[in-house]
Order: structure tokens, then sequence, then C-alpha cells
């Protein structure tokens, strides 16, 4: 597992009650007994270090490698998903990722940014950050759901919209504010779980949506904490403060009322047990699905527009 440095004591007794298991029996020490007294205060020291994690740490937290990123989640919730790939217009973006497939048993569109897990894999999908046609395919996708009727389910986990040349020279401003404009429009519910990183405009595109959750540790910006810092610092070692100064924390986001719900993470962070993460965020989708159904085109429409109008007008 990825080292943070403020997890350093809880590896550390992690470590020891491991050695401990691997150990032969011995008489003289009842091993059994020591792991019990070792797991106890390992949750211990758990909850209180999870229990009053600072926003810095918290990004820490939402960028582990090891938490459960898309793929994952399709593996942990999703039945018979089929991958649709290209945006009929350039190439196929592995950083979006997208299909059909069957949500407790309801058939649903879902899309959302993998980041991968290792060297290979993050190559593949380029860390999770989308070009053009990732957010063209998105809204292929999106169009699709609403020809049909289906419902979408949006995970969100991007440091941000790739910010490459090539990027650049394909539109990718206009694709992230057409993925927008097609969420708005969209005459099907949609629900959208920020489940790691929500960075910037790369987030939003596919997250214009009725439902908004964001897991307890995840973070939701419109510019990462080390970008903030080297613009308000001129130094990228205050992204601390920055960190504070953003208020990117799911409780933050949720006290300024730009979400609608914080799901519940396991003791210890979703990198500690993923299935757990995974069934949490299922039970959440599958409340946002059950109170918008059925629903009726313009109203769903009018409503998600007041939502995100709403919003100009606080002070």
């Amino acid at each position: 597992m990825s080292q943070l440095e403020f997890e350093k004591p809880i590896l550390d007794l992690e470590g020891k009650i491991l050695e401990l298991r691997n150990l032969e029996s011995d008489s003289e020490v009842d091993i059994e007994s020591e792991i019990s007294r070792m797991e106890k205060k390992k949750d211990k020291l758990l909850h209180s270090t999870y229990g009053k994690l600072t926003p810095a740490q918290k990004v820490q937290v939402a960028r582990h490698q090891n938490r459960p990123h898309y793929m994952d989640y399709i593996k942990g919730m999703i039945d018979d998903y089929s991958p649709l790939a290209g945006d009929r217009n350039f190439a196929d973006d592995d950083a979006m990722e997208g299909g059909i497939g069957r949500f407790q048993g309801q058939t649903v569109i879902i899309m959302g940014q993998e980041r991968g897990h290792d060297t290979e894999s993050r190559i593949k999908h380029n860390f999770g950050m989308a070009r053009p046609e990732g957010y063209r395919k998105a809204q292929r996708l999106m169009k699709m759901a609403q020809r049909f009727q289906i419902p979408v389910i949006t995970l969100v986990d991007t440091a941000g919209a790739y910010p490459g040349l090539g990027a650049e020279e394909r539109g990718q401003a206009e694709a992230i504010a057409k993925s927008i404009e097609t969420c708005l429009n969209l005459t099907v519910p949609i629900i959208s779980i920020v489940i790691g990183e929500g960075g910037s405009g790369g987030a939003i595109a596919i997250a214009a949506a009725d439902k908004i959750y964001m897991l307890e540790h995840a973070i939701y910006s419109v510019i990462s904490p080390e970008g903030c810092a080297s613009i308000l610092w001129r130094d990228a070692s205050h992204a601390s403060e920055a960190a504070t100064a953003l208020k990117i924390t799911a409780q933050d986001i949720y006290d300024l009322k730009l979400i609608d719900g914080i799901i519940k993470e396991p003791v210890g962070g979703a990198h500690r047990a993923k299935q757990e993460t995974i069934d949490n965020v299922a039970k959440q989708i599958a409340t946002g699905l059950n109170q918008m159904t059925p629903w009726k085109e313009d109203k769903i429409i009018k409503s998600r527009r007041a939502k995100f109008l709403a919003f100009t007008r606080r002070s």
C-alpha cells in the first residue's frame, strides 16, 4: 500500500500485526492475545487519525493510488457492462471510460475518468486527464441515454482536463463547455459521484447533475492546491495553506450547499476497504434514482437548471 506520511504510525502497527500472524505458535507468548491487543490499538488510532484530517491530508487521501477507480466500481456494482468507445469524430480517449450496463436491474449509461493503478495503466489512461475526444465521447453517451430514456451515472475522478497543446488545438475548452451544456439539457436523470479528486472544468464537465454526492474524503476544486499556491504565493510549497483556503473538502462543499450529500467511507479511507466503499456508493445512487423515478422531461430540465442558477444568487 502506498504510504501517506500521517499514516506512518498506523502502517507500522499493521506491519507488526502481519509479522505476528506469520510467527509460529510459541507457548511462552500468547500471539493471538497480542494480535487482538494491537488490532484494537490500530482501530483506535485509525478513528482518531481519520476523525481529524486536515484539508491537505484529505487531498492526499483523495489521490491515494489504491482508492477504487472507475473500473473497480464497474466490476463492483454494474452487471452486463458493455464499454462504448470513441467520439465518432477524432478518436477514443482511455481517460474517459463509458458504457451501458445494469445497475440493480435497471439499465443505465455510466461514465467516468479512469486513472489507472500502476505505471502502465496510468499512462494508458493519461492519469485520468481527458482530452477533447473524451468529453465528446461523454456527450455522445449522454445523448444516447436521452434517446432511449436511460438514466446517467457519472463517476468523477480527475486532476483536471489534459492541458497539452494537442488538446487545446482540438478544442478542449469548447468540448468541456459543450459537455456541461449537454448535462444541463438532458431529459433523463443524471447522478454524479465525486469518488476521488474532482478537479476544475474536467470534473464539472460530467458533474452538472440532478444529484451530486461526494465520498467523505474526496475533494472538489476549481484548481489544485499546488496550482493555487503557485499563483498566490508563487511557491507550490504553500499547497497546504491553499487546500484550507480553497474549501475543497466534501464537508466544506456540503456546507456551501453545492452538493446533495456526503457518502461515508470506511474508517481509514476508501483505499482500505474498496468493496465496502463501492457498496456505500451504490446505496446512495439507488436512493437518488428512486427519488427521481418516474421523471418528466420538462420538469427535470427546469429543476436542474434552477439548481445551478441558484448557486449564482448565493452571497
